[in-house]
């Protein structure tokens, strides 16, 4: 079994914290295109929605006097400017529409593009994540290997320590002392210089 030391943390508290490291990287690499997506699309109705609002503009020329040029000739393309061509309004309603295509295929190559950005950057973030969590594990692992040794280590102390108290506690009840043993170990020269 292994024991949190006061320094550690638990799997489950560092895997959610990883998991919590991974969504805020996630939202700071896709949360800015997001916005900026959602700003441009509101942008895009206010402008629809005043354009709608517009009352139609007319246009009566007829009312409006001929230019005439001094040598008597008229100006006849103002005159020009109340009749109504249907094949210029076709043809401009063509081109905006094709100017509109044009720009929403445009934007739509961003928005991939953007998305495939973004999916690079969370599967970076993902792999990433995987390798920390990897280490973590090992780390785990290395803590309960070495709590077991330790555990284990402490248990041949005590062994060693009862052992050791069980000799002495012979030797004592067969007339051993401490301090005898002590003087008895000394070399003989000693004895004789003093």
């Amino acid at each position: 079994m292994a024991v949190n030391g006061p320094g550690s943390c638990s799997p489950a508290v560092l895997k959610a914290g990883l998991v919590v490291m991974a969504l805020c990287l996630a939202g700071y690499i896709v949360g800015p295109p997001l916005y900026w997506h959602f700003m441009e699309g509101l942008a895009a109705v206010n402008r629809s929605s005043s354009a709608s609002s517009c009352p139609p503009c007319l246009c009566d020329c007829s009312s409006q006097p001929v230019l005439t040029i001094p040598q008597g000739l008229t100006n006849a393309s103002f005159a020009d400017c109340a009749k109504h061509d249907p094949e210029v309004s076709e043809d401009t309603e063509k081109n905006f529409a094709e100017l509109l295509s044009e720009e929403l295929k445009l934007r739509e190559t961003e928005a991939l593009e953007s998305q495939q950005r973004a999916d690079m950057a969370l599967l970076e973030a993902k792999k990433i994540t995987s390798q920390y969590q990897k280490e973590a594990d090992k780390c785990n692992s290395g803590m309960e290997t070495c709590e077991e040794a330790r555990e284990k280590a402490e248990a041949v102390l005590l062994a060693q320590k009862r052992l050791t108290a069980m000799w002495e506690s012979r030797a004592r009840q067969r007339g051993w002392k401490e301090g005898v043993a002590k003087s008895q170990t000394q070399p003989q020269g000693n004895h004789q210089a003093a």
